[in-house]
């Protein structure tokens, strides 16, 4: 948060006619006493505004133009936020339509706090463009409501920051004895893309040391090149979004660029597909567009690529570039594309350890190449970025890190010691289905044996993911034969080297020497009964 400028804030309020009365002017007057009382008083002004109609929104946004907007009225979960009509009457302004307004306003506004029941759906959606935003995620009272205001806004005035002010707030309504201390949600832009790069239930980072410090130290060197692999579902795009956002606290610029987004047409051939590359390039670093001043087909392609880079995105700023590219498997069908592509990032590495003034520029791109372990196309050890620089392999989790995420996901004063043993010879220590189970049993729908009995069927918590496993092998058949052989076996099975590296992808197996066994226990129980 901004420590010098004044911070200005907007308090919105919303009781249309018809709705159940709240203490709107109380919980304003008791923000507006409270920063009064701060000794950093003079850092704020207060703009408020009632009855607040859905236009009324971006008005008051524009002629006051608030670092901070608190909205207190009421909520209506997935439907939207209360405001009023023309006539007074109830108005519903759903989140999709909020989040694109503050993304309007998202390089001035830095918090928005919704102090309304069961306003975590939009609070979720505005967070995607605001750094800090607090929502209710189900009813909450007038008192708890004014406590919690209270309790932010005297952290702030005490120049706390938004993180400290949110618990205070928190803290507030519990020493009030009001058993809703739990309902307010403090939601970050930075979760949020967290959250957005993997499945939702990949929330929650563990770190798997030494690994993330070392990412971290290439990260620093010119010319680093980083390759992350690993099979599906093990978190390697979380790994690669915490080293990028290590890498934006260096003062890197960064871009990030996923083959999963590359559609058929844009990998019909190399031209088509660098070209996409210099595109998203430039518009993830609000470059204008110069892919024809820099490009010459006389040249040839990756010249004409490498040229665009080297002359222009790299020449244009003054800070070091780090380029990831997730989901690098999507190349290994496309042989037109592949070897060429390949040949380009070793050459880019390469240029980087140079002396001379060509060196000195590559010096500022630092590459990160993120793919699954299917096997890719042979390569000439001359042209592949694939034996060069580190090599990171995301490993299990193992005993200490699931009890590390029970703690996090707070299921441990239910799950006991031997429950965890149980949950742990079901799914191994897969980062994906553990922490789909922890999420799982978190709510208090199911319990760990339910969870156990049901989990290798339909009824299970996993059964759309088993589902996609289980469509992944039926389309091939060399696949789903050689999974039918390894599930049956008393002992490990040797398969071959291709079909070995493309089950280990999807997480299937685990590879024990040169020999292959389930990975875990419900793959094992799940298949048995329909490939058995």
């Amino acid at each position: 948060m901004n420590t010098q400028a004044t911070q200005k804030i907007l308090l919105l309020a919303a009781n249309p006619i018809g709705s159940r009365y709240l203490r709107l002017g109380e919980e304003m007057r008791e923000i507006e006493e409270g920063l009064k009382r701060s000794k950093n008083r003079e850092r704020y002004s207060i703009a408020t505004a009632q009855a607040v109609r859905y236009r009324d929104i971006h008005r008051a946004i524009l002629e006051h133009e608030p670092q901070i907007i608190h909205f207190s009225g009421h909520g209506a979960g997935e439907e939207g936020l209360v405001f009023e009509d023309e006539m007074g009457a109830a108005k519903l302004v759903d989140a999709e339509a909020l989040a694109g307004l503050f993304q309007l306003f998202s390089q001035q506004v830095e918090c928005v706090v919704l102090n309304a029941c069961y306003s975590q759906y939009q609070a979720k959606e505005i967070a995607r463009h605001i750094n800090y935003v607090v929502g209710m995620s189900q009813e909450i009272g007038d008192r708890a409501a004014i406590e919690f205001a209270v309790g932010f806004y005297d952290g702030l005035g005490a120049n706390k920051g938004y993180e400290f002010a949110y618990r205070l707030g928190c803290n507030l309504i519990q020493i009030a004895g009001i058993a809703e201390n739990l309902t307010p949600k403090l939601i970050t832009k930075e979760e949020i893309a967290l959250s957005n790069s993997s499945d939702n239930s990949e929330t929650i980072y563990i770190e798997r040391p030494p690994i993330e410090e070392k990412c971290y130290s290439a990260i620093l060197q010119p010319g680093a090149l980083i390759r992350i692999k690993a099979p599906q579902k093990m978190g390697k795009t979380l790994l690669l979004e915490k080293i990028l956002n290590y890498s934006r606290k260096q003062g890197y610029k960064t871009v990030k660029l996923d083959l999963k987004l590359a559609d058929n047409s844009t990998l019909k051939n190399l031209k088509t597909f660098l070209y996409w590359l210099c595109v998203n390039v430039s518009d993830t670093l609000d470059l204008e567009n110069k892919t024809d001043e820099y490009w010459s087909d006389n040249l040839g392609i990756n010249t004409g690529c490498t040229r665009y880079f080297q002359r222009y995105v790299l020449s244009d700023i003054d800070k070091s570039l780090v380029f990831a590219i997730d989901n690098f498997e999507r190349l290994f069908e496309h042989d037109n594309i592949f070897s060429e592509f390949c040949l380009l990032l070793r050459s880019w590495y390469e240029t980087a350890k140079q002396g001379d003034r060509m060196g000195k520029i590559w010096k500022k791109l630092r590459l990160i190449v993120v793919n699954s372990t299917e096997a890719y196309p042979t390569l000439d050890i001359n042209r592949s970025p694939f034996n060069v620089g580190l090599a990171i392999e995301l490993p299990e989790f193992n005993q200490q890190q699931i009890e590390e995420m029970v703690k996090l996901y707070e299921v441990n004063s239910f799950l006991s010691k031997n429950g965890l043993s149980q949950l742990m010879h079901l799914v191994g220590g897969h980062p994906f289905l553990v922490q789909q189970a922890l999420a799982n049993l978190k709510e208090p729908e199911i319990t760990l044996e339910e969870l156990l009995t049901l989990a290798p069927t339909e009824q299970g918590i996993f059964s759309y993911h088993l589902r996609q496993q289980l469509e992944a092998l039926e389309n091939d058949s060399g696949l789903m034969e050689s999974y039918k052989r390894v599930i049956t076996a008393n002992q490990a099975v040797q398969l071959s080297p291709e079909i070995t590296f493309k089950l280990h992808s999807l997480g299937l197996l685990k590879i024990v020497r040169n020999d292959c066994i389930a990975s875990c226990d419900l793959y094992r129980q799940y298949f048995l009964a329909r490939l058995g």
